[in-house]
């Protein structure tokens, strides 16, 4: 049972170090989620490159960073504290884009709420897998 854990654990490091965090469907999700946000506050008003524009461009942009160096760390135990980093950025987005539509500078907040939920889905997953392991 013993071999059998630390060849688990031996594969999987393996595995990181070849960094296939690329294959991951939470962080190409998390990827599509940050290009979406940064077409949609593209066109937003000149004064907003520096306010509610551009910190939902880093909240979104921190959500696949994380991703990609927790799993870089090579422990399950850092690879989950970076997923709820990244979780905590993906609620401080959806929380900036619920402002943005109330402000008014966007309607396409309809258009990214699947992408939440599906990164939040797939994330939720990957950290309930890591605490079962």
């Amino acid at each position: 049972m013993q071999a059998r854990n630390t060849e688990k654990i031996r594969s999987r490091k393996v595995e990181r170090e070849n960094r296939r965090y690329k294959n991951l469907r939470v962080w190409q999700g998390a990827v599509e989620l940050a290009e979406a946000v940064y077409g949609m506050t593209k066109g937003w008003p000149r004064e907003e490159r520096f306010g509610l524009a551009g910190q939902m461009q880093r909240a979104a942009l921190g959500i696949p960073s994380n991703i990609a160096e927790g799993y870089g760390r090579g422990g399950d135990v850092e690879f989950g504290h970076f997923l709820r980093i990244a979780r905590g950025s993906l609620f401080e987005l959806e929380t900036q884009l619920i402002v943005a539509e109330r402000l008014g500078y966007s309607g396409k907040e309809e258009l990214l709420n699947p992408m939440i939920e599906k990164v939040f889905a797939l994330m939720s997953g990957m950290l309930r897998k890591l605490e079962a392991a």
